[in-house]
């Protein structure tokens, strides 16, 4: 399963990666592959990407970076030319505020959104 999610950059939803599995694995489940894909976000092995609104896609790149999400299609892309490391100093103030008001800050998400060129290339 890790093997087929890596091999992919279109951050494939849970029924998309079982239909690719089941090329390889005609008898797997989808609710084994939701299980196992669940264990790999647990052990930081693959990312879960809850975009706003959509059903959760999963990324086999572990490291931290950017995603961007095209508002016509829903197609899900890696943002290369955005670096999440600037913010994190961001972060270490926010989780020293925290105990003013109250929260424990685990992490934070940033959801770009955008036209893809395909879909640009159609208006």
């Amino acid at each position: 399963m890790l093997e087929e999610l890596q091999k992919v950059t279109s951050h494939p939803t849970a029924a998309d990666l079982y239909e690719i599995i089941r090329k390889r694995l005609p008898k797997i489940s989808l609710g084994t592959v939701y299980r196992n894909l669940e264990l790999l976000v647990e052990n930081q092995t693959i990312q879960k990407l809850d975009m706003n609104g959509a059903e959760a896609r999963f990324d086999g790149n572990p490291a931290r970076h950017c995603h961007v999400r095209c508002s016509v299609c829903g197609r899900v892309g890696d943002l290369h030319s955005v670096a999440p490391d600037p913010l994190k100093q961001k972060i270490k103030k926010i989780k020293k505020i925290k105990k003013s008001d109250g929260w424990e800050i685990l992490g934070y998400r940033i959801e770009f959104e955008g036209t893809c060129p395909d879909c640009q290339k159609e208006s």
